[in-house]
């Protein structure tokens, strides 16, 4: 009798296996295709991931000329799919069918769809620790209730606050720049280093009220993470294999753990002193911040401030490296951006928060950076039931994939000069909805994006006024997209000192 129950059980399973494995993709697969959507075909577990494994290889194999064509770069699947299923196709990734999308249009209808309609894709289980823990990776109620209560420590008023801290570590970097240079007409900086490490000393001290050393090591663990999440997010996730105790898994284990316990410390000194109330850990664990209801327990509080910590520094600290070696390469948006700079901070006048709202042009060569160079470079998004999205029927569970490389560089949207530098476009604000969204759009645009954008006028304008600077012969320009786009071998300009 057992021996026809097991019998039975694995029958079950297998026709199960077969019905979700098989059947299910084979049949959402046809019912695209009868609307008109192209995509390379399913294959059983792990759909199109071999495939997309093999183009990233083969795109960071090899270096490109110094141009802002990057789309085969940081996105060869999209890049060698589109050209031959159209910009529309669905592709796989594992059994979950992905609904590829470029029109600004249908970007606009999923974007401010509510989120009983569509909400973002889950996270694999493995990538989760790294940003997946706070408001990234929640979904639903308690990503709204977490929302309300995060959200008003990111208000300009809020952040205006942290503007001396800032300008104080940009000038201790910029002072370390000027003990470098010494006699010397020159010296070479590798500023995607530099800039990590200022971001992390500004997040450190007027963000979380931490010392540098205790936040540096927290980004230090994040940036183990970081390979590691990339690892996790090219690959199918098998179910039950997070528990396994492998090196990988044991690895994550213990960056996880360091991590926690680094956050424990510093929530414990910000609840014994009273001087950084303005930070944004104390306004998170403030009484004030919590008048819509419940607040946030501690591990809760932790969750926000790894992902804080990480989304706070990577964007950041990416859009700089990119900006700098895009005004290295143009002296003449270098120039008009440092002719701006003088007439708004005159003589030894240092940046502050009423003077940012004049840098107009700094603030056209982030936009048009965050254009060429989008850090986060794609958008998720899953229905949560069968919905209408243009002229397209698309079933439930089905993962809405924007490659924002590739919307950004469309010359049928921005012109025929999508892949050059032109900050200009930016003089006014971009009419289309759906074709810029460097932070994202609608309910879950970037939480800290006010932040982001004081922090890049502030480095950009202080460089700018002390230093110019040129792209660095040992520069190689290859663009990567590891959990952001960064540059896979580091950003080489060489800084000279300006004497007035």
């Amino acid at each position: 009798m057992a021996f026809f129950f097991v019998i039975i059980l694995l029958t079950l399973a297998s026709l199960k296996f077969v019905y979700s494995i098989i059947w299910v993709p084979w049949r959402i697969q046809q019912f695209f295709r009868k609307q008109g959507v192209k995509g390379p075909n399913y294959r059983p577990f792990y759909g199109n991931t071999a495939e997309m494994i093999r183009m990233t290889k083969e795109a960071q194999s090899k270096s490109i000329p110094f141009n802002h064509d990057i789309v085969h770069r940081v996105s060869p699947d999209y890049y060698q799919w589109s050209a031959k299923y159209g910009q529309t196709f669905l592709c796989w990734f594992g059994a979950k069918p992905r609904l590829v999308l470029v029109d600004p249009d249908m970007i606009k209808e999923v974007l401010l769809h509510t989120t009983d309609t569509n909400d973002r894709d889950d996270f694999n289980p493995l990538s989760r620790p790294l940003f997946g823990q706070g408001l990234p990776g929640l979904m639903g109620h308690k990503w709204a209730a977490h929302r309300k209560i995060v959200t008003p420590a990111f208000s300009m008023e809020k952040v205006k606050a942290w503007v001396p801290g800032m300008v104080f570590s940009v000038k201790k970097m910029l002072d370390n720049w000027e003990e470098q240079i010494g006699e010397r007409d020159e010296f070479e900086v590798e500023v995607h280093e530099e800039f990590h490490d200022l971001s992390a000393e500004i997040l450190s001290k007027t963000a979380l009220g931490s010392n540098f050393e205790e936040g540096k090591r927290i980004f230090d663990v994040q940036q183990q993470q970081e390979i590691l999440t990339h690892q996790a997010m090219h690959n199918v996730y098998i179910p039950g294999f997070r528990f396994l105790p492998n090196k990988m898994n044991i690895l994550r284990w213990r960056l996880e753990k360091e991590t926690r316990e680094i956050m424990r410390r510093i929530i414990e000194i910000n609840r014994r002193t009273s001087e950084n109330s303005m930070n944004f850990l104390s306004m998170l664990m403030s009484g004030n911040m919590n008048k819509h209801g419940p607040g946030l327990e501690i591990e809760e509080v932790i969750d926000e401030c790894k992902t804080f910590f990480y989304g706070g520094k990577e964007a950041t600290a990416n859009s700089l490296t990119w900006a700098v070696l895009l005004l290295a390469q143009h002296q003449e948006w270098q120039n008009k951006a440092r002719e701006e700079v003088l007439r708004v901070c005159k003589g030894n006048e240092l940046p502050s928060a009423e003077k940012l709202p004049e840098l107009k042009i700094v603030d056209m060569i982030i936009k048009e950076t965050l254009r060429l160079y989008a850090p986060d470079n794609s958008i998720s998004r899953r229905t949560l039931k069968n919905v209408k999205v243009g002229s397209l029927n698309i079933p439930a569970e089905t993962e809405f994939y924007i490659p924002q490389a590739a919307v950004h560089h469309d010359t049928k949207i921005w012109g025929l000069d999508a892949n050059q530098f032109n900050p200009a476009r930016f003089v006014e604000p971009p009419k289309q909805m759906g074709a810029y969204f460097p932070f994202g759009m609608g309910s879950r645009i970037c939480i800290g994006r006010n932040l982001a954008m004081v922090e890049a006028k502030i480095v950009l304008a202080m460089i700018i006024k002390q230093f110019s600077f040129v792209v660095s012969p040992s520069y190689v320009h290859a663009p990567m997209m590891l959990v952001t786009v960064q540059p896979q071998y580091g950003a080489q300009v060489l800084v000279r000192r300006i004497n007035y």
